[in-house]
């Protein structure tokens, strides 16, 4: 009887140990960094840098879209300068944001919608019609169609008929457009070549995600997903362009949580880092992401080490992602939640 006992307690403290050891194996929380914290801080350096914010792809439109999706205390005022700012680029240019790049008008969509504003009706001008213009959407590449459906559905718009155009698009020639420039490992890139680029496969995955239920879409996005999980890095990162960088970290993680997917999945965590470790590793104390680390090789015009705003944009709405998937709210680019 007593040898039964003794087994027992044996069998629970094995249990217990068992236990302990998978606890502390699990991937990383978003507590662990207090990202809740970053989110604040990096909010406040970023609307202390951009007082007054307008159309740009650099400190305007993802900037406030970060901070309208982080769900924090945002003076009003901010998205109305934004907004206001907008009214006047298209006044000024007669409804043009840009002849050729398409996805600014993709872009302006997003932001417009994150702060609650109609894109429909913005100075007189509907800027979906925009997107209605297959041939002038894709004539940018991959970008271009990739970008004009994360717009159209952030909010399950209508593509406009416009008679005008030569070709009307649907969201089925764009998603072909899309499909048709995978490569052999699975990834995309933006230059068409044979080496998957880890941005441009994320920021496809995220366009994609609505689009699981389509048997040929679920096929492209499990190859592109068993991809980036094949060329991540062994830090947890990913490199580009010749530089390990924090923007295409940011692309994963979006990736990944559009598609419902955690971020500290299995399948990326590389020698026990996660992707949240590797982008936590370019955030500078009191708000703010770096391009590249310090003591590491710069590119792009980028200085190693320091604050960078592309990368501060990004940074920002990566850690709003991933806080929005932890707590189980909407997706980033699902914006239905949105008054």
């Amino acid at each position: 009887m007593k040898n039964r006992i003794k087994r027992l307690w044996s069998i629970i403290f094995i249990i217990i140990i068992s236990t302990s050891l998978v606890s502390c194996a699990s991937p990383t929380s978003s507590t662990d960094y207090n990202i809740e914290e970053r989110i604040a801080e990096t909010a406040k350096y970023m609307q202390e840098i951009i007082p007054n914010p307008t159309i740009s792809s650099i400190g305007g439109d993802w900037t406030v879209m970060s901070l309208a999706r982080a769900d924090i205390e945002i003076d009003e005022s901010y998205f109305e300068n934004y907004y206001d700012n907008v009214v006047k680029t298209l006044e000024e240019n007669q409804g043009i944001l840009h002849e050729r790049k398409y996805t600014e008008y993709s872009r302006v969509i997003l932001a417009l919608t994150a702060i609650g504003k109609d894109p429909v009706d913005v100075a007189g001008y509907n800027l979906l019609e925009k997107l209605a213009d297959y041939e002038k959407v894709i004539f940018q590449g991959i970008n271009g169609p990739t970008f004009a459906l994360l717009a159209l559905d952030s909010k399950d718009y209508e593509i406009p008929l416009t008679p005008e155009v030569k070709i009307q698009a649907t969201r089925e020639m764009y998603i072909d457009n899309i499909l048709e420039r995978q490569l052999k490992d699975g990834g995309f890139s933006i230059t068409g070549d044979d080496n998957a680029d880890p941005d441009m496969t994320g920021m496809v995955l995220q366009a994609l995600a609505k689009y699981e239920d389509i048997p040929r879409v679920k096929e492209s996005i499990d190859r592109a997903v068993e991809c980036l999980s094949q060329i991540q890095l062994k830090d947890g990162g990913y490199e580009s362009w010749g530089a390990t960088n924090s923007e295409s970290v940011v692309q994963v993680i979006m990736a990944l949580t559009e598609l419902g997917i955690d971020p500290n999945d299995s399948r990326f965590i590389k020698n026990g880092k996660t992707l949240i470790d590797s982008l936590m590793t370019f955030y500078v104390d009191g708000g703010g992401f770096m391009h590249i680390r310090e003591g590491e090789k710069e590119n792009g015009g980028a200085q190693a080490g320091a604050v960078d705003p592309m990368a501060t944009d990004q940074g920002m709405y990566g850690i709003v992602a991933y806080e929005r998937y932890m707590n189980k709210r909407n997706s980033f680019y699902n914006m239905t939640d949105v008054n």
